[in-house]
């Protein structure tokens, strides 16, 4: 029997989202994907799924969803929401069933931004340039990449008859449960320090800028979203000029325009900027990033190119439930 989720609420914003389209941002094309690829994945491995899998991203209030067709297995990881299944709470971090009919609501949240649901199987809509991830602001994706909307239907992949065992958390014969699969990420308080490496136009900025960008602390504006964070703080000085030649820019660039306030970029951001870039936050700190929301703090911390790829392979670990 098909099985699907339809969306009662859509909460303020859920979005479909896998691990992103890459290979295309030289033909302009976003990459989109989670916020917090970490959790996303953690949400895949609960329930089986492979790490690419669609799965939803939930913003700062979550949705309604109804189990349409056969029941389906779920799992909600990253930000701490109250999940429940009919009424009947459920913990995070762990697979649980939701029968056919059954609604599962994600409630009030009590840390962190964003979380992610992952369902058996993945869901099953169309590809865009090989993705199923929504990009918002060129409609790319399913639902002609807009936020769900409430009658949504979100069919999934496969039959989905593995089972939870209440006792041990196992699934079927899946070598996966919710104590082995993997740790879950720490979440900000109102705020995170993550740590930077120098890009590539740091010969651009003064001295004074690494210096105060390593020190002071930083207010995420409401003027943020998906594609970048725009931060408020003490202004970061050039020494030549804001505007570059337009270039390629990754995740977790610091783009500093001319006011000297800077924009941190995520993932919906633009394959190419023309302000200059003073750092990078690290690809195992983009996680901590991803949670935080407007009008919490971010503090940056440098560290080495050694350091970042030492911090990305014990993240994971983490994810494979290394606890060494």
């Amino acid at each position: 029997m098909s099985r699907a989720l339809v969306v009662g609420r859509p909460g303020m914003l859920t979005t479909v989202q896998d691990r992103g389209r890459w290979g295309y941002q030289g033909l302009g094309v976003p990459v989109a994907g989670p916020m917090d690829w970490y959790s996303h994945d953690l949400a895949n491995r609960l329930v089986g799924n492979d790490p690419d899998a669609a799965a939803l991203e939930v913003t700062l209030i979550g949705p309604e969803l109804i189990a349409d067709g056969s029941g389906v297995l779920c799992a909600v990881t990253g930000a701490a929401f109250d999940v429940s299944v009919e009424g009947r709470p459920v913990p995070l971090n762990c697979p649980f069933e939701v029968a056919s009919g059954s609604q599962v609501r994600i409630g009030a949240r009590r840390a962190g931004a964003r979380a992610t649901l992952a369902a058996r199987g993945g869901f099953d809509l169309p590809k865009t340039f090989g993705s199923r991830a929504m990009h918002l602001v060129s409609r790319m994706g399913p639902f002609d990449g807009r936020a769900l909307r409430p009658g949504d239907r979100l069919p999934l992949i496969g039959t989905g008859t593995v089972t939870v065992n209440p006792e041990n958390g196992h699934l079927g014969t899946i070598n996966c449960d919710c104590h082995r699969s993997g740790l879950p990420l720490d979440l900000p308080d109102g705020g995170a320090r993550v740590r930077i490496v120098p890009a590539a136009h740091r010969e651009r900025f003064t001295t004074d800028a690494w210096d105060t960008l390593t020190s002071a602390r930083f207010t995420i504006t409401p003027q943020s979203n998906r594609m970048g964070y725009r931060l408020s703080g003490p202004p970061l000085t050039h020494r030549r000029g804001a505007d570059i030649l337009s270039e390629a820019m990754p995740i977790g660039a610091l783009q500093v325009p001319a006011s000297g306030q800077p924009i941190l970029l995520m993932a919906d951001r633009q394959t190419t900027g023309g302000y200059a870039t003073l750092a990078n936050v690290i690809t195992a700190d983009l996680p901590t990033a991803g949670q935080l929301a407007p009008g919490d703090w971010i503090e940056f911390a440098a560290c080495t190119h050694a350091e970042a790829i030492a911090a990305l392979r014990a993240r994971r670990r983490a994810l494979s439930g290394d606890r060494s």
